[in-house]
């Protein structure tokens, strides 16, 4: 049976919200009946139904964007501060230097090499024409030992999906043909650039590709200048289906092992593939146990070596020899600092150790003696330390939230660091001030971390715009960065704060697992404290704050509005997961039962229900201006999310705040996104946040 909605007529607006079916279906999950009135949203946007409803939510969307004064020169001046010239860590192989450069508006950065020292860069790939609007992306690049091949991914419209090609890097010439249906990343060439490996997924149905959940990976191996259907098939675990499977190398190409994890496992087991020379490779499981994580470090002098938290919630590093059973010795022990990431060199180990969501780099010998700290201009994150396998030098990148990233030259045998690469920015960068202060959450005990950054002239009296942002999940730490956006944010008189809540790695797995499964309201807890702290500290009222969060941060927002809608003004959840009964139904979405957990399991499914923002949002309450974003390609969070969650949102709101929804067109989970597309969406979220908090944009900045 099939009902319509009536649609609600806002107050204090002049437009009605698009009329939306209502479906009498509903599930039953441990002997309850959930109501899942907008199921049929989740059906492909490119069934005529749901793109007509997509079609007119957006023209309302729009409608109501453009009218806001004062977009456009908002838009002006966002490009303005993005164009300057940026630069990635550069990457070393064989006399070639490989590296990422932006002229400061191109839609997609550009590949450059340099093809021995001395010589002049040169273009060597530039996605910019690979499609007229630039939503054909570069997904992922990897190298021969020596330089002379580069394997490299290009993904449309923001999607998962990655299709492989190989290059001949000194005539910028695709060898034979291109390899389909891989996704996430998973490519790795081998040492002399004959072949690559790739984990792979059945061939989808038409039309069910960006929904379909991803099961029966595989691991192949395409020989170069050969066909797809010829390639050597190396592993498939047929017995577990819904395992996921990843190929990873050693930094000199020489071993390749694959990370085996087990559905809704945060862990991973280790196999190698043991080369026999010719024919079929054998698949030694070196490690078959789910009891850890386990990183691939590389290979030294006969033993391979592993970042993990086995018996170490804040990590360590170890080797052992690549035998079954061998036995695990201690490189780098554990520490009260957690171990976000750990590269290995030619003859050292660079540690990076995170003290209180800031990076604090350490370098080792091989045997994990400790041989100097690398020293950092502020309270940051560092990304890069490249394997280098001829000499300690490496490069590395510096962050923070008011300073955009700067590259450094580095020596890891005499701990000296040069500045390589520092940005000429469009704006005064001196005139921002950063600080750190810790909240603390509901139960009295936990201490959250949260950034707070704003202009230096700024006087605070409790009425300051103020963006609070999170992510809280996956033991994704969320480290200082640096946004020529934020700044513009902050010459509005807005204040920007980021929260370090739990779910993250910022204080190891403890912190991790302390928002997981049943836990996972306690990510929530520690997000409120934050907003509320603000408020009890005369930065800001609930008018005048917006909380954003994106993908799993996206249904830390919608949660949060739940619970309590009267602290936020604005709400801004991001290709968010918002029906928490059913994201195990699509594309990746079983891999996240380690951190949700899943429907299925009663304890779990419990958690589940009482923190879904699809499920509990009420009928005749008054809710935050909201502005959901997704994008019709998003196959990592499928749209039908926010779809779902914006109808239902639109029919409970009994405010005058207007609700929202945003799909962006060839876009998907954020990855590869045009830098044009990417301004306008900030465009529209600063407008609408500032436009419902009664603030105005400036005609001029």
């Amino acid at each position: 049976m099939i009902s319509a909605l009536i649609a609600s007529t806002m107050i204090g607006q002049n437009f009605k919200y698009p009329v939306t079916k209502t479906v009498d279906h509903t599930d039953t999950y441990h002997g309850i009946t959930v109501k899942d009135p907008y199921r049929w949203l989740e059906q492909p946007i490119s069934t005529p139904e749901v793109k007509k409803w997509a079609d007119a939510q957006n023209k309302l969307t729009f409608d109501y964007l453009h009218k806001i004064p004062n977009s456009k020169p908002l838009l002006d001046e966002l490009l303005h501060r993005v164009n300057y010239e940026r630069y990635t860590v550069p990457t070393q192989r064989g006399d070639r230097t490989f590296y990422f450069h932006n002229t400061g508006l191109q839609a997609q950065d550009v590949l450059f090499v340099i093809d021995k020292p001395g010589a002049k860069p040169r273009v060597l790939l530039d996605p910019n024409t690979f499609s007229k609007d630039g939503t054909v992306a570069l997904n992922a690049t990897d190298f021969s030992n020596d330089g002379t091949r580069m394997l490299y991914g290009v993904s449309a419209s923001g999607s998962d999906w990655i299709e492989w090609k190989v290059m001949d890097v000194a005539t910028g010439k695709d060898l034979g043909t291109g390899v389909k249906w891989s996704k996430f990343g998973g490519g790795t060439i081998n040492a002399d650039g004959t072949g690559f490996y790739y984990l792979r997924y059945p061939e989808p149905k038409a039309g069910s590709g960006f929904v379909d959940a991803n099961v029966d990976a595989s691991i192949y191996f395409h020989k170069v200048g050969t066909q797809q259907s010829e390639d050597l098939l190396i592993y498939k675990d047929s017995d577990n289906p819904s395992r996921f499977l990843f190929p990873v190398v050693t930094d000199d190409k020489s071993e390749v092992l694959i990370y085996v994890s087990d559905p809704g496992s945060i862990n991973n087991r280790l196999y190698w593939i043991k080369m026999n020379g010719v024919g079929q490779p054998q698949i030694v499981k070196l490690h078959d146990k789910d009891d850890a994580g386990y990183s691939f470090l590389g290979k030294r002098d006969g033993m391979f070596y592993f970042q993990t938290d086995l018996n170490a919630p804040n990590g360590r590093v170890i080797r052992m020899k690549p035998e079954v059973g061998a036995k695990l010795e201690e490189v780098v022990r554990s520490r009260p600092e957690a171990i976000e990431s750990v590269s290995l060199l030619k003859s050292q180990i660079v540690v990076g150790y995170m003290k209180d969501a800031h990076a604090v780099p350490e370098v080792f010998d091989l045997n994990g003696k400790s041989l100097h700290k690398v020293k950092l201009p502020g309270l940051g994150t560092v990304s890069g330390f490249g394997s280098n396998l001829r000499d300690g030098k490496t490069y590395y990148s510096y962050v923070d939230l008011t300073t955009p990233a700067t590259i450094y030259s580095y020596d890891a045998a005499t701990n000296n660091a040069a500045e390589f690469r520092k940005p000429v920015m469009p704006m005064d960068t001196s005139k921002y001030v950063s600080k750190q202060v810790f909240v603390r959450s509901s139960d009295g005990k936990t201490r959250v971390p949260m950034y707070i950054v704003h202009r230096k002239d700024l006087k605070i009296n409790g009425d300051e715009p103020t963006l609070l942002y999170a992510y809280g999940g996956f033991a994704s730490s969320t480290n200082p960065w640096f946004s020529t956006s934020r700044t513009v944010w902050m010459d509005m008189g807005g204040i920007w704060c980021l929260a370090n809540i739990r779910g993250g790695a910022e204080y190891g797995k403890s912190w991790h697992e302390a928002a997981t499964k049943v836990r996972r309201q306690n990510a929530y807890d520690d997000f409120i404290a934050c907003a509320e702290w603000l408020v009890k500290n005369n930065y800001t009222k609930p008018k005048r704050l917006a909380i954003k969060g994106e993908s799993n941060g996206g249904l830390l927002i919608g949660a949060v509005m739940n619970q309590r809608p009267d602290l936020y003004g604005v709400c801004l959840p991001g290709v968010g997961v918002m029906d928490m009964l059913r994201f195990n139904k699509f594309t990746i979405g079983s891999a996240w039962e380690g951190d949700y957990g899943s429907p299925e399991n009663q304890d779990e499914f419990f958690a589940l229900y009482r923190i879904s923002p699809y499920h509990n949002l009420r009928p005749n309450t008054i809710y935050p201006a909201t502005l959901v974003t997704t994008a019709d390609t998003d196959d990592r969070v499928v749209p039908a999310h926010s779809f779902k969650y914006a109808a239902r949102l639109q029919a409970c709101q009994a405010g005058p705040a207007p609700v929202l929804i945003r799909i962006e067109t060839s876009a998907g989970h954020g990855g590869g996104k045009p830098i044009q597309k990417v301004m306008e969406e900030v465009r529209d979220e600063f407008s609408f946040t500032m436009h419902n908090m009664g603030v105005k944009i400036p005609a001029k900045f």
